[in-house]
């Protein structure tokens, strides 16, 4: 019996892409493809899948809550999730909202096809460098929120960027220069090894590890 495999992103080429992947590596797979979360919660509810390969940003769709929300309807379907964003910022924090696996969009053919056998073999696949960074982080007690990094004054700048303030209305509601605003937005991205506000809110949208 073939294995159905469902591919959610908005961008075409990346749906094609690893569709053209998949169908030269596994024999016996049927695929189906979604750009948005409604189109995504629609097909499940007809169709029983095995695997979901799934972005983190696609329209209508709610970061970490839209594993719950699969789950509530197929609870068994696995979920990788397929994303830009780096495995050491990113990973854990959906690992420990019920994800099957992590993949950067950047990965190989060989990779994505290993983690992808992997997880339809075996239930889940991490990369040996998530295992043994969440393995560090327990025996030395350390947390893997990425935003504990972040100072006081830090999370404070975090906070009013995500609701959309610039440099000058932050550098006004907390009586600082912009010269020290740019300072702390550069140590932010830094840390958090993010480019943009939209990458920033990524996380912030994500589960506490």
């Amino acid at each position: 019996m073939s294995k159905k495999i469902l591919i959610v992103d908005d961008h075409l080429v990346v749906r094609t892409g690893v569709s053209i992947i998949l169908e030269e590596s596994f024999e016996s797979i049927e695929l189906f493809t979604t750009e948005n979360f409604p189109d995504t919660i629609s097909l499940l509810k007809e169709n029983e899948i095995e695997l979901i390969i799934l972005d983190i940003n696609i329209p209508g769709g709610k970061n970490k809550e839209m594993i719950r929300e699969i789950r509530e309807l197929q609870a068994d379907v696995k979920i990788l999730i397929f994303s830009v964003y780096e495995e050491t910022t990113h990973a854990y924090q959906y690992i420990m909202a019920g994800a099957n696996g992590y993949l950067n969009k950047l990965s190989d053919k060989e990779k994505i096809v290993l983690t992808v056998d992997t997880i339809l073999k075996t239930g889940n696949y991490f990369a040996p460098d998530i295992v043994n960074t969440i393995i560090n982080a327990s025996i030395k007690g350390q947390t893997l929120n990425p935003l504990d990094k972040l100072s006081k004054r830090e999370m404070e700048i975090c906070e009013l960027l995500i609701k959309g303030n610039g440099n000058i209305e932050i550098s006004n509601k907390l009586d600082i220069c912009m010269t020290t605003v740019s300072t702390h937005k550069n140590k932010i991205f830094g840390k958090l090894n993010i480019k943009n506000i939209v990458e920033l809110i990524t996380i912030f949208n994500q589960p506490n590890g």
